[in-house]
């Protein structure tokens, strides 16, 4: 090697090929679904080697959830949104709306929706995939609106007794329903709507 020449940057080069079976990864689960899509195909996707799969991840399960997270992660940033903590103005109910708006153009964004429902749907086939999906993707996500709503609660926004886990699903489950059965539009006058449902009741004052 010549001597003004550096050494191949091996951290890089790791880098860049873990980008690309991210990439692989969401792009083959959306096209061909998740029964199809292989650790084989993935490598050769990425233009890897299959080993170098199987080094850092022990299943294709793992490799897509993990390129799910970092997808999540990466929008967020772009956003510039903080990945770990829902914004909190003080207005809970402007919070709960901004924050369910920009669920709304995720779940209408092909990058995100295509891979979420393959991983969704397969989830509710496969137990250990399923339970994997939640714990990894889904209750981290869940825990920032309870966070928020003990916040709201310490405030004085939220009564003392309600219970944060179940308050939060009035808005986030609907909207996950409606999403994956296609029972109706998903707006933001929908999710809107959730939050003003959700704070203030149904019944009359």
């Amino acid at each position: 090697m010549a001597a003004n020449q550096s050494p191949p940057d091996a951290t890089r080069r790791s880098e860049r090929s873990r980008r690309a079976i991210y990439d692989a990864a969401l792009a083959l689960v959306a096209e061909a679904g998740y029964p199809r899509t292989t650790i084989e195909g993935i490598a050769s996707r990425a233009g890897v080697g299959k080993q170098t799969i199987y080094r850092w991840w022990p299943s294709k399960a793992d490799v897509l959830l993990e390129a799910f997270l970092d997808m999540a992660e990466r929008a967020a940033e772009a956003a510039g949104h903080v990945a770990h903590a829902l914004p909190d103005t003080g207005d809970l109910a402007a919070d709960l709306k901004a924050v369910l708006r920009a669920t709304v153009d995720e779940l209408h964004d092909p990058a995100f929706e295509a891979p979420s429902r393959a991983l969704a749907a397969e989830g509710l086939v496969n137990e250990e995939l399923g339970r994997r999906f939640v714990a990894r993707l889904l209750e981290p996500q869940l825990q920032l609106y309870v966070d928020r709503l003990r916040a709201a609660q310490e405030a004085g926004d939220v009564r003392p007794d309600v219970d944060p886990r179940i308050a939060l699903e009035l808005f986030v489950s609907p909207l996950a329903q409606r999403w994956l059965q296609h029972t109706g539009p998903i707006t933001y006058d929908y999710t809107d709507t959730l939050v003003d449902y959700a704070l203030n009741g149904i019944a009359p004052r």
